[in-house]
């Protein structure tokens, strides 16, 4: 599993730093954010995955995750807030496509600032929320509160899942739970447009 082998690779650090780039960087949308979160929790349990024998510490992973899922958002709404209209209105690029852009927005006129929790949970759209939300003028304040939120429950909840996870599971089952885990916001997302197509149709 090409996760478990970057965490073995690079360790805790690598973990922070790749949680820090996908929320806070453009290029950051295509990283393993909740899969990678998973299988951290994992090792964190000591539990050994395909003979890897890393131990994580689960107390500085819940830290230091948190603080970059926290501030690596505030630096994408910094990114918005000052390159916003010029940056969202340039031509389709390799890595930013203004179709992600148009999801981040769609959110926020359904569901508003809570938009900035809920987006952690659904990828791409945790890394496009917040330069969308900087753009939008959106209340420096008010983002950090949501911002807060939405980083500690979603390093939290899906790490614990993980070091959970990793204590009941059997090494034969752990690779496809850990991925069946990481595309679960994915599949409702999915399901949420198939529905709102029919819906329009």
């Amino acid at each position: 599993m090409g996760v478990s082998h970057l965490i073995s690779t690079l360790g805790v650090a690598g973990v922070i730093g790749i949680i820090f780039a996908e929320t806070g960087l453009f290029f950051g949308f295509f990283l393993p954010g909740d899969s990678l979160l998973v299988a951290a929790g994992v090792f964190a349990s000591n539990h050994k995955i395909g003979g890897t024998s890393v131990h994580l510490n689960l107390g500085v992973l819940l830290i230091g995750c948190f603080v970059a899922a926290a501030v690596g958002a505030e630096l994408g709404f910094f990114i918005g807030m000052k390159a916003g209209p010029a940056l969202f209105t340039r031509p389709q690029s390799r890595f930013f496509k203004p179709a992600y852009v148009e999801r981040a927005h769609g959110y926020f006129e359904r569901y508003g600032n809570v938009t900035v929790v809920l987006a952690r949970f659904i990828p791409v759209v945790r890394t496009f929320a917040n330069p969308v939300a900087g753009a939008s003028q959106m209340s420096i304040r008010t983002f950090t509160i949501f911002n807060v939120i939405g980083a500690a429950l979603w390093t939290t909840l899906v790490l614990l899942l993980g070091y959970f996870v990793g204590d009941k599971v059997k090494d034969t089952y752990l690779i496809p739970a850990v991925i069946v885990l990481s595309l679960i916001p994915i599949g409702i997302e999915f399901l949420r447009h198939r529905r709102l197509a029919r819906a329009t149709a």
